[in-house]
């Protein structure tokens, strides 16, 4: 079933980081009527993470950084425990990871697989998230990692049984990455 839609009124509130639109608009019944909702939507383009994991070690490469939203909403300290990620811009999903990759781990990757696409927030944020999955090894490390220009990250190597031992302690609340770790349970590429 399509939904019919019909947008009355479109206001852009705020251009800064990203693009919030207050949007007006009527939703076609199953009966013929009309539902009307005023909405807010955050527009903040599409994105892409990955997960960093070595068989052998039996082990992932996560991010730790600052993140405002969660600092406002009670975490502590603000930092997040996350897989690398970033937004497209202009690249493809794929381009995109191998340079978060880079930039935020410090690896150069070799081959990835793509896993699935999902909305993450989809009650008011229009970002589509591309999850990738790539084995990582010693000799692909081509620099420290840990960002560019207005960017603080600290690279984790942690083994697969902590990780998931921080996921159960709510230390690692980001849901991408724990959607990437149980992905990786499921598909038995890493021992919990």
């Amino acid at each position: 079933m399509s939904a019919s839609v019909r947008v009355i009124k479109k206001k852009c509130l705020s251009e800064n980081w990203f693009t919030l639109w207050n949007y007006t608009y009527e939703i076609a019944r199953p009966d013929g009527s009309a539902l009307r909702h005023k909405r807010e939507v955050y527009d903040r383009g599409n994105g892409a993470t990955l997960l960093l994991y070595n068989r052998e070690k039996n082990s992932v490469v996560l991010t730790r950084q600052f993140r405002i939203a969660t600092w406002i909403n009670g975490n502590a300290d603000g930092m997040l425990i996350e897989a690398c990620a970033g937004l497209l811009d202009n690249d493809s999903p794929e381009t995109c990871i191998r340079k978060e990759a880079i930039e935020e781990t410090g690896y150069r990757i070799g081959e990835v697989e793509k896993l699935f696409t999902a909305y993450m927030s989809p009650g008011g944020v229009t970002e589509q998230l591309h999850f990738f999955a790539a084995e990582y090894a010693a000799d692909q490390r081509d620099n420290a990692g840990g960002g560019v220009d207005d960017e603080e990250i600290e690279v984790l190597e942690l083994s697969f049984p902590e990780a998931m031992a921080r996921v159960a302690a709510g230390e690692i609340v980001d849901g991408k990455t724990i959607m990437l770790l149980q992905h990786a349970q499921l598909r038995g590429w890493l021992r919990p």
